[in-house]
């Protein structure tokens, strides 16, 4: 069989990277504030589910009072008076389960709702590279049948542990005051009932665990190739007997898992059949010969058998509780790993406000203050759980800087170009002023205020960035748009676009800015999303511009159109841009050359050429002359002198 990445059958039997992992101690104890938010609607659920309990005891019971002194001593009355009893009796018992199931929807929902926000809330709060690491269907997996799980634990579970214990007390408790013999009898077999359950419990819940895992890498490779970028690199690179022997060696390893899983657990109702006819059997012949003696009625038999009915369902509830409990506890243990995971980027306590500046105020200035940097390790910012590659141990922790000793500043209200080969750390270099990281050692200001000391929704009002891979969400370009300000009217809607020369383009759609773009924007050009994004940085307007190779994918006649919308888009703003193209930074009011995580030059376009180093050499490979006048094979766009 070929084989990609996890192609082949799976043998059965756990895994070895997930055999040994056990529920976390107090994970029972970090349940209870989830379920505390709705202690009273279960206490409700306790009360209907004891009500519940006592009915189901009592019809036997009655039945007794039925035979014997109604039938037996031939009463009219007393069997129709018993009648209706009973008859009310199932009555309120249908009204109480049936409050029970909606009290436990509501609360089961609801508990759904906090339990997917929360972790959804927290997932957000993760830095970049966690992102970059997590598979994004492991993390789904997290969010959908973890959270049903943990949800079934706290309402099913509940509600069920409740009924099944309070049955079993009252059912016996009655038996053993119609025949303590017969009762006796009864309890000395359930624990060989109880017994094999045992065997198997702990190993179901280390199977549940494993087949959480491989079902959420089933569901990343579907996630991977299903989406645009996906299926358009399998149907370019891919081959179909590979894409497919991939994929079966993903849902071979659920099917081994899962059958498994299926033959275990049959293991407790074969149990179960085998206890039912010996305790019956038990129950007919010892009380036959006590009803023989004299000893018993015939109604207290009828009525044993009758309880006895009510013994096997708790029984086989009891039974199944450990599994169904260790289910519920390994969904709530992988949820509580995510929430236990600690965000890198985090918000100081007191943290100030940078007032956000608009067109015609003073913007404010970027320094770097001799700022490392280098990406943290997995095991900081993600989970081996998350991540196939951590888990077959190939990961590796790296301590390779990125950047080292950078210093420079970003004046006020001009453009600084940012230009070097690729893997210079430009990237880097912007990312840290929006705080997506953090800088290991040295300072990062804006406005003279150290970024970390600054509220995360002022910074991030305050710094637009558009990156070299504009994303589009599966929406309407309205919806796009809008992201950047829902307060946002049709009018400025237009004007955004017209100053970013995409309005001709979605003015000549049948459905204008109701279009729906598709998966990541697919359905626009590169150029096209690339005009998308910059008109929704123009609703933005933020006084700091981070501009990410923002023109790469633009032929010459829309990057002429862009730059010259960017000529009014960055006056009086603060602007950082990376240029692959150096034609189009040539007018910028400083130059900023990175190579090897360090700045080797800085000056402006002359200056740099006049020098002959790095600045020289990339301009000469790319233009091939001696100097930027007469080596440009066409017109450079000139970008506006900030201040000229």
């Amino acid at each position: 069989m070929m084989g990609g990445p996890g192609a082949g059958p799976m043998r059965m039997g756990p895994r070895p990277d997930i055999k040994g992992q056990k529920v976390r101690p107090g994970t029972i104890k970090r349940v209870l504030p989830y379920a505390r938010r709705y202690r009273w609607a279960l206490l409700g659920l306790v009360l209907l589910t004891t009500l519940h309990a006592a009915l189901t005891a009592l019809t036997p019971l009655l039945l007794k009072f039925v035979i014997d002194d109604g039938i037996m001593p031939k009463r009219r009355d007393v069997v129709v008076a018993l009648a209706l009893l009973i008859l009310g009796a199932t009555i309120v018992d249908a009204i109480a389960v049936y409050s029970q199931t909606w009290l436990s929807g509501r609360v089961g929902q609801g508990l759904l709702y906090d339990l997917r926000t929360t972790v959804f809330t927290h997932v957000q709060r993760q830095p970049l590279t966690f992102f970059t690491r997590a598979e994004t269907g492991a993390l789904i997996s997290r969010l959908n049948s973890d959270v049903v799980g943990a949800q079934q634990a706290v309402t099913t579970l509940l509600s069920q542990t409740i009924s099944t214990l309070l049955t079993l007390v009252l059912v016996l408790s009655t038996m053993f005051i119609l025949s303590w013999q017969l009762t006796v009898a009864v309890l000395v077999l359930i624990p060989l009932f109880l017994f094999p359950t045992r065997l198997v419990g702990r190993r179901l819940q280390r199977m549940t665990r494993e087949r959480m895992t491989v079902e959420a890498e089933m569901a990343s490779v579907m996630g991977e190739r299903f989406n645009v970028a996906g299926a358009m690199l399998t149907k370019l690179y891919g081959n179909p007997e590979r894409e497919t022997a991939t994929f079966s060696g993903k849902a071979a390893a659920v099917r081994d898992i899962s059958t498994t899983l299926m033959v275990y657990g049959q293991i407790i109702p074969l149990a179960l059949t085998v206890l039912t006819g010996v305790i019956t059997a038990v129950v007919y012949g010892g009380g036959g010969i006590l009803a023989i003696d004299g000893a018993l009625e015939i109604g207290t038999i009828v009525a044993m058998i009758g309880l006895l009915t009510r013994v096997f369902g708790p029984i086989n509830q009891l039974a199944n509780m450990q599994v169904n409990v260790m289910t519920a506890l390994v969904s709530f243990d992988r949820l509580f790993e995510v929430l236990d995971l600690k965000p890198l980027i985090k918000e100081k306590p007191g943290a100030r406000v940078l007032e956000p500046g608009t067109n015609g105020t003073a913007a404010p200035d970027i320094e770097f203050d001799h700022v490392s940097f280098r990406y943290p390790n997995a095991k900081d910012v993600s989970l081996a759980s998350l991540e196939s590659i951590a888990r077959r141990g190939q990961d590796r922790p790296s301590d390779a800087w990125v950047l080292r000793d950078v210093s420079f500043r970003v004046p006020a209200g001009k453009l600084t170009a940012l230009v070097g080969p690729s893997g210079a750390g430009k990237t880097t270099i912007t990312q840290l002023v929006p705080r997506l990281y953090d800088a290991i050692e040295g300072t990062v200001r804006v406005g003279g205020e150290d970024v970390r000391d600054l509220t995360l929704g002022s910074l991030l009002g305050t710094v637009g960035v558009v990156t070299q891979d504009a994303h589009m969400f599966h929406d309407t370009l309205r919806a796009n748009l809008m992201y950047a300000r829902d307060d946002t009217t049709e009018q400025e809607l237009v004007e955004a676009c017209q100053a970013a020369r995409i309005w001709d383009v979605i003015s000549a759609l049948p459905d204008g800015l109701d279009t729906v773009v598709g998966d990541r924007g697919y359905r626009l050009s590169g150029g096209e999303k690339q005009r998308v994004a910059l008109a929704r940085l123009l609703l933005k307007s933020p006084p700091v511009v981070v501009l990410d190779e923002a023109t790469a994918h633009l032929d010459s006649e829309s990057e002429a159109a862009i730059q010259r919308a960017l000529h009014t888009a960055l006056t009086g703003r603060t602007s950082l841009v990376i240029a692959h193209r150096l034609s189009t930074i040539r007018e910028a009011h400083q130059i900023l050359v990175v190579a090897e995580g360090e700045i080797r030059e800085s000056g402006t376009h002359d200056e740099l050429l006049a020098a002959g180093g790095l600045y020289a050499d990339l301009y000469r490979i790319q233009y091939g002359g001696e100097n930027g006048a007469s080596s440009d094979r066409r017109p450079p766009v000139r970008t506006a002198r900030r201040g000229s």
